[in-house]
């Protein structure tokens, strides 16, 4: 090859990676914009939801959860105009499945960015098939909650955790499930999802609520019991250290921190 050849061919590998990096930024400016978007509650976010069997589950349980959907907008409304929103439908599920899986979703990653990489991608694969399983048509949905129901292990007692990107659009919750446990589903599928709107927990290391951030009521008279579970703590707290689930979806509340992460609240505290 001649030099003139030579040099055309660099020009032209030149010009296709900028214009590579220049539709990468273009993406990557778009998809923060409208990340930003949702918080500034201009119009309902749009939450699509996947219902994903890792093994039998109880059906009733499983039709009861697909049908708490409206009662959970409802619930997510009213502590929203509460922080004086005026949007009637802050936030719309749209229900996908159920479809069966026979892996449960990628565990979560240790801090390595080998571990993060490779997580990354096992859980790209893993909403994909899902996906592609449920017919969940991914683009067009501000954020996708991922929801894993398998049946109890131990009669005793439920299992359920989620992992979430902070401030993303993807989110997993899991849960054992049966009917007692609809209710605590829905606080979990709304915990994951408050992460993907950029909330953060509120709670310690033990697991324990974080005071005050962690109650829906910090100014309440007496302080305990609190009347609610803040949805990024999950319990209610009756005293320090002394805490339950939430017995009914009546007991999910809103804290002032979370609300200001989301932006349902600016400055200063709740009326």
């Amino acid at each position: 090859m001649t030099a003139e050849p030579a040099r055309r061919t660099i020009r032209v590998r030149f010009w296709v990676l900028l214009a590579a990096l220049a539709s990468t930024l273009i993406w990557a400016w778009h998809d923060i914009r409208v990340r930003k978007e949702r918080t500034e509650w201009q119009r309902p976010v749009e939450v699509s939801v996947a219902l994903v069997e890792f093994g039998q589950v109880d059906r009733p349980a499983l039709a009861a959860l697909r049908a708490s959907f409206p009662a959970l907008e409802q619930r997510l409304a009213a502590e929203y105009r509460r922080f004086g929103g005026t949007l009637t439908r802050p936030v719309a599920f749209t229900i996908f499945g159920p479809v069966s899986v026979d892996r449960p979703p990628p565990a979560d990653p240790d801090d390595s960015i080998t571990s993060l990489a490779r997580h990354a991608y096992e859980q790209w694969r893993w909403t994909r098939a899902v996906d592609h399983g449920s017919r969940l048509e991914s683009s067009g949905f501000d954020s996708r909650i991922y929801v894993v129901v398998r049946a109890p292990s131990d009669s005793t007692r439920s299992w359920v955790e989620g992992s979430s990107e902070q401030g993303g659009r993807v989110g997993v919750a899991r849960i054992e499930l049966e009917r007692s446990t609809v209710g605590l589903a829905l606080f979990v599928v709304t915990h994951e999802l408050f992460h993907t709107l950029g909330a953060t927990d509120k709670y310690d290391e033990q697991g324990h609520a974080s005071i005050p951030a962690g109650l829906v009521e910090p100014n309440r008279v007496p302080l305990y019991p609190q009347r609610f579970a803040e949805v990024m703590t999950r319990n209610v707290v009756l005293a320090p250290g002394n805490e339950r689930p939430p017995e009914s979806l009546a007991e999910l509340g809103v804290g002032d921190e979370t609300a200001r992460e989301i932006g349902w609240l600016s400055s200063g505290p709740s009326k």
